[in-house]
């Protein structure tokens, strides 16, 4: 009987070829990658978990997918395959997918619900028909459909983005007037609309059906940077077809625009810009974050979108928003399509985050000043209990601002100092205070980096621009660390952000998820896989428990809880801050959270708790353990098992405080009470004990085990790699692989006589 990768080509792919499906434009992608594995984190290091891969994609044209195929052995049941197709299908979008093994074919239409066995694959030409039966699609809007995106340099599509292209311009062409994209920061959203405009715009598609035109599309956000940085980048292959709206110049012979709402917007001074264009001027706009202001019943934009109310409307955003008073639903209507930060995590394309629930003092039990006292400037200060909420909004605690400081700096300087870092506080002043405190407590790295710390806020003007561009630049090293209040919430591309700071209070989840989207990119040949979110507010552990998120997290308890998390009861006379200088402030606690091994719940990291109950789930007992743990390849895939759940020996070595012990018993004395022993102590015993085993083998030959006993002795388990340790020094002075391997009768007996080691090393567990 034929194996999985035989009946894949010797059966499968000639009935795929017999079917027309490598007959351009049609064409079949084998073992098609899907996602790029989960992420997960241990202790300091990351690793990808293996890829979901579909065995073949089928695709009607180079950027539409119409179906999958998900192929088994000869000798297994043709159903075997039937849910990972699904699975797949489902993902990937798609209406139809195959199980085979080869002999029988299955053919699953996810939209009438239906399961048969079919004696072929169908034509391309067959699903084309059969995927419009219900929705016919004219010849035109078919060849608008298929029109290539721009496929030059790295705008490769993934598969989410294939399918966020593909029903976007779907339903553009088919007339449907506002269009609600949902994908999380990170993800591609702005690489997504290029494409949508590139095949509309190559396809001369437009809301007249004018076959001698292309569109004329207007890119409509609310920031200069997000404006300028598609301009500029992402959209550079539209050449001059591109121009700006500013300056109160509105350029009419382009065919691509770009524009703030503020540019074109209606103000004191002069009329609405956008006035001078006639209302059917544009067939498409695009509005990036679009959650702002623009869908609002009463928004100050909202009259431009109704003023160009005949053009298609497409609405971008992570953070869609559902209000009484217009929202981004009630304007666009239900999204089309929905990428979440949840999935990007479990995907692998976005990174996963550790939350770490930070507690000063004041936080914990509020502060109360004493009768009578004034503040930096003279001013009595109102009798109160204040919590965190008032903290910088109604008074500012020098002491406070300082204890975050010297926490944070020391945390850096436990994990990478230059690691790019966002500190968000409650208002510029408050940025300032931030600023200088890490300043002071950071002179070391300032002296030599007078740029280390800079803030970036509206008031630095184009200073602070070039401090923004200097930080999201990737070979920069300076800044590392931004100080800011709102401007860098959103619009800002800093894939390398590995700790977002929270020293402010965020009530808005909207405003949340955009603060969490700054370090949810990952770059992998940066070493940027997972980010750090330092909360001393209770702001995360509080948006993260929130259903309106699109995690399911479920944290325990939060440590220190007490007047000063309810905050803002205070009631003042006069709209501004109380300064106290004085006072010593302390951090109480400083919990660690982070996504379980599912993705689905942040859980206090405890690693002692959290691995005895993940060894004690694979193995009951220190016996069954001890079986498979003598046993080198069967050691690997627990050692495998475990690092999937999150647990690193290392790190979890530095928790125990035993740097040197072996990672066996490690785990016997977290989850079964057992001695914890070093690798020095099991050396030695095998020395004292084992004399017999080494009797019977040559000097040379008991010398090469001795020193495979010494490199365990000082590096661990992974010395019995055979033949690698052999070409090693001092094993590799001793002889030739060959020679060393000729010494115990030949590589057979070699391996034999490690693997009988490793045994005898382990033997004595209790």
């Amino acid at each position: 009987m034929r194996n999985e990768n035989d009946t894949c080509r010797e059966v499968v792919e000639p009935k795929l070829r017999a079917s027309g499906w490598e007959t351009s434009p049609h064409s079949v992608t084998e073992q098609y990658r899907i996602t790029k594995g989960r992420i997960v984190v241990a202790g300091q290091s990351a690793r990808r978990k293996e890829a979901l891969k579909a065995d073949y994609l089928l695709r009607y044209t180079r950027d539409f997918s119409i179906a999958v195929v998900e192929a088994k052995a000869e000798a297994e049941p043709v159903t075997t395959g039937v849910q990972q197709a699904k699975n797949y299908a489902t993902m990937l979008g798609l209406r139809f997918a195959y199980a085979t093994n080869g002999a029988e074919i299955i053919e699953i239409d996810l939209e009438t619900g239906t399961e048969i066995n079919v004696s072929g694959f169908p034509s391309p030409a067959e699903l084309w028909a059969r995927l419009h039966d219900q929705s016919p699609i004219s010849d035109a809007q078919t060849a608008q459909l298929l029109m290539p995106g721009y496929s030059a340099g790295n705008h490769e599509a993934r598969y989410y983005q294939e399918i966020a292209i593909n029903r976007t311009v779907e339903s553009v062409i088919r007339g449907k007037k506002r269009v609600l994209l949902v994908m999380a920061t990170g993800t591609g959203k702005t690489p997504t609309a290029f494409q949508i405009c590139w095949k509309l715009w190559s396809s001369k598609w437009n809301v007249k059906d004018d076959p001698t035109r292309r569109p004329r599309i207007l890119y409509l956000a609310d920031r200069t940077i997000l404006v300028n940085d598609p301009k500029d980048k992402t959209f550079a292959p539209f050449g001059d077809a591109r121009c700006k709206i500013e300056k109160g110049i509105a350029p009419k012979s382009r065919e691509l625009y770009f524009s703030t709402y503020q540019a074109i917007a209606e103000d004191e001074s002069r009329p609405g810009l956008y006035r001078t264009y006639p209302r059917d001027f544009f067939d498409l706009i695009i509005i990036d974050e679009c959650h702002r202001g623009s869908a609002k019943n009463d928004g100050a934009w909202r009259e431009i979108l109704e003023y160009f109310e005949p053009a298609t409307q497409l609405g971008l955003t992570a953070t869609p928003v559902r209000r009484n008073d217009g929202d981004s639903y009630n304007y666009f209507g239900d999204p089309i399509y929905t990428y979440s930060l949840k999935q990007g995590i479990e995907d692998g394309f976005l990174a996963p985050y550790r939350v770490h629930r930070v507690v000063t003092h004041y936080d914990a039990v509020g502060y109360r000043p004493n009768q009578g006292e004034l503040d930096r400037y003279g001013q009595a200060i109102p009798d109160g209990e204040y919590g965190t909420r008032d903290f910088e909004r109604v008074i500012a605690l020098r002491a406070r601002t300082e204890a975050i400081a010297k926490h944070l700096t020391e945390y850096l300087k436990k994990t990478d100092r230059f690691a790019k870092t966002l500190v968000f506080c409650v208002d510029q002043e408050h940025a300032s205070e931030v600023r200088q405190a890490l300043i002071n407590l950071n002179s070391d790295i300032v002296k030599d980096h007078p740029d280390y710390i800079c803030r970036v806020t509206s008031d630095e003007g184009d200073v602070g621009k070039g401090y923004l561009s200097d930080f999201q630049d990737l070979e920069s090293k300076t800044p590392t660390i931004l100080t800011t209040s709102q401007l860098l919430t959103t619009g800002v591309d800093a894939p390398t952000v590995k700790n977002v700071v929270l020293a402010r209070v965020i009530g808005s989840m909207v405003e949340f998820k955009q603060i969490i989207g700054r370090g949810t990119r990952v770059r992998e040949d940066y070493g940027k896989l997972f980010f750090n979110i330092l909360d001393y507010t209770g702001t995360a552990i509080t948006m993260f428990a929130d259903p309106d998120f699109d995690g399911e997290p479920l944290p325990p308890d939060e440590p220190g809880a007490g007047a000063g998390d309810g905050g803002g009861t205070v009631v003042r006379e006069e709209r501004r801050k109380y300064y106290v200088d004085g006072g010593v402030v302390q951090v109480v606690a400083h919990v660690v959270y982070e996504l379980d091994a599912n993705g689905n719940q942040l859980r206090a990291v405890q690693y002692a708790d959290y691995t005895k109950d993940q060894v004690r789930t694979l193995y009951p007992t220190a016996e069954a353990l001890l079986a498979d743990w003598s046993n080198p390849e069967k050691r690997s895939n627990i050692i495998e098992s475990l690092r999937d759940r999150g647990i690193d020996f290392d790190d979890l070595a530095q928790v125990a405080g035993k740097p040197d012990a072996d990672p066996f018993d490690l785990m016997c004395h977290l989850a079964y009470g057992a001695p914890l022993r070093t690798r020095r102590e099991r050396a030695n015993n095998v020395k004292k004990t084992q004399a017999a085993f080494f009797d019977q083998f040559s000097p040379a030959a008991r010398a090469i085990l001795e020193e495979l006993l010494s490199k365990y002795e000082e590096l661990g388990a992974s010395q019995f790699v055979i033949p690698d340790v052999l070409q090693v020094p001092p094993i590799s002075e001793l002889g030739t692989i060959q020679e060393i391997a000729n010494e115990f009768g030949g590589a057979g007996p070699l391996r034999q006589a490690v693997v009988r080691l490793q045994e005898i090393l382990y033997a004595s567990h209790g």
